[in-house]
């Protein structure tokens, strides 16, 4: 609706403004749920969803309406491809939420709704190409710009999400952060965005917004390669200072990406070519969590071993520290028996710590290599045709 509201010069400002309003969402969400998980209990926060989407259903309705050109419009609808759509995206969603808790194609479930979707998706896209009237038009895939953008935007919200999933992951599972500490551990991000965003705005009629997209890509994948490398001793100041530029990364990058992809794409299919990107960037986003969430596991218990392979009965060190461990639980009160079989349990615990630490690590260093590597397509994207001229842009 901005898109259409603004003329192409002012869409930056525009959106970078009304950005503002959401990037409050990573200051306050994580506080807020984990507030609400400390004094309630986690379903608290699903049920803090449901007025909201009453009041926006009502203000909807209120202040939200068609342009004329909408109105004037009488299409058909496209009952198979809505139909389509709902169970291959459906299918799909089932699958990344639940593939790594059935443990993927071994069970039949998955595998099932893998096919589903995968046929349902395929017969989709041959059903929207040869329809007059589809549901969603696949056509505006032909401006280069917005193809490249859309792939941009799906690869930045598998490691957006990916790393927001981690993050907290880690901080409550390795650092023991309580949920409301956690939050609060979150929250810079989103103040970077918050004092970024306008100016990203602003800077977005005045510069070409490839520019301000690289910068934010780089920007992206330098604190994901800082985050890559902490250690259990990190402290807060450890995990606030990478969270709060990359917070400035992400003001640089989504509203240049939406300003360069959107430029070519005509009026009256403006709706249809942002719920494209929109679809696609939750989609990346699902696939991130689902993939990493996967990397995590086996890749912690593949590093588990090998680092176990080097804790043994004729390894000094592993000696002394099991001696250090038994004498301390001795110290306590428990007997030599007790103690060391004690020693033993926390041992295996010491390197389950250090080997997820190093899963995590290696998976934020892999977002980073990701984040960069995408930095050679923005060439690919045309510079968008009408800029705001001084005057206009001040």
């Amino acid at each position: 609706m901005l898109l259409e509201a603004f003329p192409p010069q002012d869409r930056g400002k525009a959106m970078g403004f009304w950005a503002l309003g959401i990037v409050v969402a990573p200051i306050m969400g994580p506080v807020l749920g984990g507030w609400l998980t400390d004094n309630y209990s986690w379903r608290w926060v699903f049920y803090i969803n449901i007025p909201v989407g009453v009041a926006s259903i009502v203000m909807t309705k209120m202040y939200i309406f068609d342009p004329p050109y909408l109105r004037a419009e009488t299409r058909k609808i496209d009952y198979w491809g809505i139909g389509m759509l709902a169970v291959g995206i459906g299918a799909l969603q089932i699958v990344l939420d639940k593939g790594q808790e059935e443990d993927w194609f071994s069970s039949s479930l998955i595998t099932t709704l893998a096919i589903v979707s995968a046929v349902t998706l395929v017969a989709l896209i041959v059903h929207l190409l040869q329809t007059d009237e589809p549901v969603v038009d696949l056509r505006v895939f032909k401006a280069r710009s917005y193809a490249v953008g859309v792939f941009l935007m799906t690869v930045v919200g598998f490691v957006l999400y990916g790393s927001m999933v981690l993050l907290p992951i880690m901080l409550q599972t390795l650092l023991a952060y309580p949920p409301m500490q956690a939050g609060i551990a979150m929250a810079p991000r989103g103040i970077g965005s918050f004092f970024m965003m306008p100016i990203t705005g602003l800077m977005t009629g005045r510069f070409d917004p490839r520019k301000l997209l690289t910068v934010g890509l780089l920007v992206g994948g330098l604190t994901l390669f800082w985050l890559s490398r902490l250690s259990l001793q990190a402290g807060y100041w450890d995990i606030f200072w990478p969270q709060l530029i990359q917070g400035v990364g992400m003001s640089l990058l989504f509203v240049p990406l939406t300003t360069v992809s959107m430029d070519p794409i005509p009026r009256e299919k403006m709706g249809n070519a942002t719920s494209l990107f929109n679809l696609m960037r939750n989609i990346g986003g699902s696939i991130g969590i689902a993939t990493t969430g996967t990397m995590l596991a086996r890749h912690s218990q593949a590093t588990t071993v090998t680092l176990g392979a080097n804790v043994t009965p004729y390894d000094p060190a592993s000696q002394t520290m099991l001696a250090q461990m038994q004498a301390a639980f001795m110290a306590s009160g428990a007997d030599a028996t007790t103690a060391a079989s004690r020693a033993y349990v926390a041992l295996a615990g010491l390197v389950r710590r250090q080997a997820t630490m190093v899963s995590f690590v290696g998976i934020f260093e892999l977002m980073a290599i990701m984040f960069v590597s995408l930095v050679p397509l923005v060439l690919l994207m045309k510079r968008p045709a009408q800029r705001a001229a001084p005057g206009a842009a001040h």
